[in-house]
């Protein structure tokens, strides 16, 4: 078995070989890089890799909370199950219960949540860039969240995973809606981007969601904590103990964090361009810009908080997709040569990047 020490850093290598891979395929296809041809057969394979990897995985304080969940299914281990209504997260505190009750092994419950995880997000990837999944599914694998929210942060990994199953189909809103809801269920932190939901689908002003962003990162700048101490009060007990707190875990959680923000406003700055410059006309496009710039506009209101990161990951598990969009998709033929070509390798390789200098060297 691999050491779980080394574990992230076999994922990242894999990740970094496969999106030279991707690439060279884009770069040698061009147009007719598509899902018929082999990259499909490809992606589906990365994809099963990817699940039974992570979902083999040891036990092992490396991963943090999985130490917890471990010891949480051993209590729980034959004892006898009852549906809690009380619980903060429905769904998945009565599906991690009734396992645990019905003596089913722990290894198995972690390769379910392995599955849901990475499968809800291949779903989401063949949904919405359905002619380069495999480019598609390499990026995302390759943010920077992904890793850990597959193996620490677990409920809001599948959580957000199941919310761009509702992104994927947003044209479809009887769909869409009754799966975005279904997130609240999995993990509570999903009621804001559920609100930022509905508040997008209604007001579609772009300009004043970059407003808004702008005056957010000012006011985070200013370290005024208004809004934090505000929302810690329309919260429940876990969630007001973040807002409240001023210090999460290690140094790096906590605090005014200008690589956070730098790294949050390269899809908005691509949004700005691609929509005022290049004139990009995407109704699917501006949807997700808007959602991405709302939720990372809230998280900024709460940089302070403790673990600050995980109220980010509230809007960064759409970067990808937000970052993407403009480049591969279905509407891609309004944006001919350099821009599909050369700065796409830009932005994946950066992307790609940020990525392994955070965590090789910054931390």
């Amino acid at each position: 078995m691999i050491p779980a020490a080394y574990y992230e850093n076999i994922y990242l290598l894999i990740v970094t070989l496969m999106t030279f891979y991707a690439m060279s395929l884009y770069n040698r296809w061009g147009k007719q890089y598509n899902s018929k041809n082999s990259s499909t057969i490809v992606s589906l394979l990365l994809l099963i890799f990817m699940i039974i990897y992570i979902g083999t995985r040891p036990v092992s304080s490396v991963f943090v909370d999985m130490a917890n969940y471990r010891q949480n299914y051993d209590v729980l281990f034959s004892e006898h199950f009852w549906f809690d209504k009380e619980t903060d997260n429905i769904i998945f505190d009565n599906l991690f219960y009734y396992m645990a009750s019905k003596r089913i092994s722990f290894g198995s419950w972690v390769m379910l949540m392995s599955i849901a995880y990475f499968g809800l997000m291949f779903w989401a990837c063949r949904k919405v860039f359905d002619k380069d999944v495999l480019l598609a599914f390499v990026v995302y694998l390759a943010a920077f969240s992904t890793f850990s929210y597959g193996t620490n942060g677990i409920k809001a990994g599948v959580a957000a995973s199941l919310f761009l199953v509702a992104i994927a189909y947003r044209d479809k809103l009887w769909i869409s809606i009754p799966i975005a809801l279904l997130t609240y269920g999995i993990h509570h932190s999903m009621l804001m981007v559920i609100a930022a939901y509905f508040i997008v689908l209604f007001f579609k002003n772009p300009k004043c969601y970059f407003i808004g962003w702008i005056v957010c990162a000012i006011i985070a700048i200013l370290h005024i904590k208004f809004f934090q101490v505000l929302f810690a009060r329309f919260t429940d007990d876990q969630g007001a103990q973040y807002l409240l707190a001023t210090e999460g875990g290690g140094h790096l959680l906590a605090g005014f964090r200008p690589d956070f923000i730098l790294y949050s406003a390269v899809p908005i700055y691509l949004g700005y361009q691609m929509l005022n410059k290049y004139h990009f006309k995407s109704i699917t496009y501006s949807f997700i810009l808007r959602l991405y710039i709302l939720t990372n506009a809230i998280w900024m209101l709460c940089m302070y908080a403790s673990y600050t990161n995980r109220i980010a990951y509230l809007s960064w598990f759409m970067y990808p997709f937000v970052l993407l969009y403009p480049f591969i998709n279905r509407e891609k033929d309004q944006l001919q040569g350099k821009l599909q070509g050369k700065y796409l390798q830009y932005v994946v390789y950066g992307h790609l990047a940020f990525t392994l200098f955070m965590m090789f060297i910054y931390y």
